[in-house]
């Protein structure tokens, strides 16, 4: 046999060994994506559990060891695009209006009050309202502009300048609740 046809044998064999690896690679990925398009991508409401939910405090610097308990919950299916709507009312066990005043430094984030919003974060409130009918647990506009709420805003993605995304954090400090936002069209 010769050195020929012994590079002709090898590089069959991995070809082979190539393709099979291929093979399986492409049916879990088929797998994996008719699971959520079919049965693993479907709306939860008021499943989430304290560990769940435990970046939202974590996000806004309050810390999750203060969640009492998940009162509502909301986690939508995702979409190829990208589209969701989760949302959260939880129950914590303490809040010192001090931690909700304006922190100096941009960078690390801060809370304004529900009745003193800068422009942008005015329409991301607006953006949250629009999903009401979805979430009519959550709070409506005319009380997340109110002065007993104290928003933290997470993150706000604009089109123009229109948000089309936003994650937002809202406290209510009369009660201790503390609702989240997080949406994208």
């Amino acid at each position: 046999m010769g050195m020929r046809s012994r590079l002709l044998k090898l590089a069959k064999w991995m070809l082979l060994v190539w393709g099979g690896f291929s093979l399986v690679g492409a049916i879990a990925v088929g797998v994996f994506v008719a699971y959520h398009l079919m049965r693993g991508n479907g709306t939860k409401d008021d499943s989430a559990s304290p560990h769940d939910v435990r970046f939202v405090l974590n996000w806004c610097g309050l810390g999750d060891q203060r969640t009492e308990r998940v009162v509502h919950s909301h986690v939508s299916a995702r979409s190829f695009t990208g589209d969701y709507l989760d949302a959260f009312a939880i129950r914590i066990s303490r809040i010192d209006l001090a931690e909700l005043r304006p922190n100096t430094n941009d960078f690390t984030g801060r809370w304004y009050r529900g009745d003193q919003l800068p422009q942008v974060l005015d329409e991301a409130v607006k953006f949250v309202s629009a999903w009401h009918h979805e979430i009519p647990w959550f709070p409506a506009d005319s009380e997340l502009r109110g002065s007993e709420f104290y928003i933290y805003p997470r993150s706000i993605h604009l089109n123009g300048v229109r948000p089309s995304a936003a994650e937002l954090i809202f406290i209510r400090p009369a009660d201790k609740m503390v609702f989240y936002f997080g949406g994208k069209t």
